[in-house]
């Protein structure tokens, strides 16, 4: 791997954009969370930490980004996931997972000329709060940026909310929104749900094809690229672990298929990449 890619892999992602046949596909940052690498990833050893330092930031942390995915077809535009929101935590010791922030989303829709009114929906992956974190207001006499969007999310992640961890008062802060879809339902030009339960109990994959190209936004099914050698290694809050190990297999075969494109929304600063059948590991997209 070039030492920039190199250098990306424990970095916070900056915007990107990339075309897809006749859609302009950008990531779009809120912030970053720490994710401690032998908590997070429980299955994994210290032997391979130290083997791989490329992977954590100074702090001996994964670093996983936090924002959304605009999708973009002239004038209609669909989200897929909707960051933290203007909040923060400091670091618990006793969680896998260490300071966070966001906050960011909405001016980095500005500096793709995008007006957050003008988003007709925006596609869940699944409901943690680092996902859903600008649907609700940022204070009662706020009114979300997204009110006006339907809120696009499998039914079994809708039934199964209370398993989520966000507060009710989150949730049903966007309820009346909601909008139920189905595995293969196409949800805007060109893209498509795939169910991929394991990491929640509803949780999706969002596949998008044009051009003859395809790319698969894969949510929390992979938290970094070092699961793509490793998917028998679970996150300490799948859901399901051994049912997100298998997704994470079929979804890795289902990469490495030609014209494929991956987009892992926590991979650091490479978020947009490939599997390549015979070689080892996520092949960054260059910038």
């Amino acid at each position: 791997m070039p030492a920039t890619a190199r250098d990306r892999l424990a970095a916070e992602a900056g915007p990107g954009t990339i075309r897809l046949g006749d859609l302009t596909i950008g990531y779009v940052p809120d912030g970053a969370v720490a994710l401690k690498p032998r908590a997070w990833l429980p299955g994994s050893t210290a032997e391979f930490w130290d083997a791989h330092p490329e992977y954590l930031d100074a702090s001996g942390n994964l670093v996983a980004s936090i924002g959304g995915l605009l999708v973009e077809r002239g004038d209609r535009a669909l989200l897929i996931d909707a960051g933290l929101g203007p909040r923060c935590w400091p670091d618990d010791p006793a969680e896998p997972f260490g300071a966070a922030h966001g906050g960011g989303l909405l001016d980095g829709l500005a500096a793709l000329g995008r007006d957050p009114a003008t988003i007709e929906a925006v596609a869940v992956t699944h409901l943690h709060s680092d996902h859903v974190g600008w649907l609700w207001p940022a204070a009662p006499t706020c009114r979300p940026p997204f009110a006006e969007a339907r809120v696009l999310l499998t039914e079994a992640e809708w039934e199964h909310r209370h398993l989520s961890g966000t507060g009710a008062d989150i949730l049903d802060g966007f309820a009346d929104q909601v909008q139920a879809v189905t595995d293969g339902e196409e949800i805007f030009p060109g893209v498509r749900v795939r169910t991929t339960y394991g990491h929640t109990a509803g949780h999706a994959t969002y596949e998008i094809t044009s051009g003859g190209r395809r790319l698969i936004a894969f949510g929390d099914a992979l938290h970094s690229p070092v699961q793509i050698d490793h998917p028998e290694w679970s996150a300490a809050p799948d859901h399901d672990p051994v049912l997100s190990a298998d997704v994470r297999r079929r979804l890795v075969a289902d990469l490495a298929e030609p014209g494929t494109i991956g987009f892992g929304i926590h991979f650091a600063d490479v978020q947009f990449g490939r599997v390549v059948p015979g070689t080892p590991g996520w092949l960054p997209e260059p910038r």
